[in-house]
């Protein structure tokens, strides 16, 4: 829960966290018709803001929504988000919906969209998961496919992520891998899968349907700068529990080692080439701090 004392941007105005809100008109609210994106800050910095912004922006495009804050604005209130929260180390999330309207689908019920955007000190995670790995349940549920919903964008509409969280709860599981129709590997609820076999990086490809984060981005990069082979493609199940390295990764948590899929185990993680990518992962933060 959000400390009483921080603020919370509402279309346009700075809100005690105990009095942001909105309508129960909200198109947001009443049908999932929106996009988020959550950044991570470190020592007071936003990391890679350029990039969430732009992701954040094709996402609104996708949904014919327009974004009232112009893209070199955007630094400057989160950085103000910071200040004014006194966050340092934090995960900071931006809400976009349609915004008030009558009911009803019609986008152009909605004359405005409304952005909210609110911090939170950065998650921990017990030292353990760094050092030994996290486990991971197989969902039964199957991930939203391309050409029904747009499974690339962040949208408000985060149901079948929910539910495949639920299935993993239940299991006792960190998380959850998610398939598609196809029986193929996607992502998992709010990360993306990793697999290194025979010293290959490997990651589940766009078009399986999924959410291309901005860190799977920055580690796939990262590795082709090392010299690591680096595919994209679609696996199904058996050829990922079959690879020697397993990890996620997404904005809050970086790069998180994995030692159990379903009954598949991986006694010797974090392997070798999953360490390597932490460091590097972890110096590449170092250097986006030291650049400002």
């Amino acid at each position: 829960m959000m400390q009483a004392s921080s603020w919370v941007f509402v279309n346009g105005c700075w809100v005690p966290s105990d009095e942001a809100a909105v309508s129960v008109f909200d198109h947001g609210f009443l049908y999932g018709d929106g996009v988020f994106e959550t950044l991570r800050a470190s020592r007071g910095q936003i990391l890679w803001c350029d990039r969430h912004v732009a992701r954040l922006s094709r996402s609104c495009e996708k949904l014919h929504l327009s974004v009232p804050i112009a893209h070199e604005a955007w630094v400057a209130l989160l950085e103000e988000l910071l200040t004014r929260n006194r966050l340092s180390e934090a995960l900071v999330r931006i809400t976009v919906s349609r915004g008030i309207g009558d009911l009803g689908v019609d986008p152009s019920l909605c004359p405005k969209p409304t952005v909210v955007v609110m911090g939170r000190p950065l998650p921990s995670y017990p030292t353990d998961f760094k050092e030994r790995g996290v486990r991971l349940a197989v969902a039964g549920i199957r991930r939203t496919g391309v050409g029904t919903q747009l499974p690339d964008i962040k949208s408000l509409s985060f149901q079948t992520n929910v539910l495949a969280k639920h299935e993993a709860v239940q299991a006792g599981a960190f998380d959850a891998v998610m398939l598609n129709a196809d029986d193929c590997v996607t992502e998992c609820t709010t990360s993306n899968l990793f697999f290194i076999d025979n010293g290959v990086l490997h990651t589940p490809a766009q078009e399986c349907g999924l959410i291309p984060g901005i860190t799977r981005d920055l580690v796939i990069e990262l590795a082709a700068e090392a010299g690591l082979a680096v595919q994209q493609g679609c696996y199904p199940l058996s050829t990922v529990l079959g690879a020697q390295e397993w990890f996620l990764t997404n904005t809050g948590m970086g790069i998180m080692p994995i030692r159990q899929i379903g009954q598949s185990r991986n006694d010797t993680c974090p392997g070798p080439l999953t360490r390597y990518l932490q460091a590097v992962f972890e110096a590449k933060i170092a250097e986006c701090i030291g650049s400002r």
